[in-house]
């Protein structure tokens, strides 16, 4: 059975760090796209960052390139979610996600995954 769960989060001023952790069981982060989302009240998830199954690389949405780092630890089945240099508008409950194949190749779409940890909150104060 697949299942991921999240740790980390909380609150952080302007400026702080926060690391996001994933722990999957049930499959191999290895060979699976893993993907990081956010949501605040009243909109739809947003794609944050994307590492992809294999040794196929990363994607981040504009808003965080060079702030956020997803990696992989491939013994401990875990990806992590660094969030450096923190914002405001970074301020959301954040998703874990995996699917063993995008099927439309949209890492940006929540449609695209089929497992989804419980969330976790991410609060930046100014």
């Amino acid at each position: 059975q697949v299942q991921l769960v999240q740790s980390g989060g909380g609150s952080v001023r302007f400026g702080g760090s926060l690391r996001l952790s994933c722990s999957a069981s049930g499959f191999s982060v290895e060979t699976y796209d893993i993907g990081w989302f956010r949501q605040v009240p009243g909109k739809s998830h947003e794609a944050v960052a994307l590492i992809r199954r294999r040794a196929s690389g990363t994607d981040y949405v504009d808003s965080v390139k060079g702030r956020f780092t997803i990696s992989r630890d491939n013994a401990n089945n875990v990806v992590y979610l660094q969030m450096n240099n923190l914002k405001p508008e970074d301020t959301g409950k954040y998703y874990c996600t995996a699917d063993p194949n995008l099927r439309y190749g949209v890492w940006t779409s929540p449609f695209e995954y089929d497992h989804w940890g419980r969330g976790t909150q991410v609060t930046v104060s100014s």
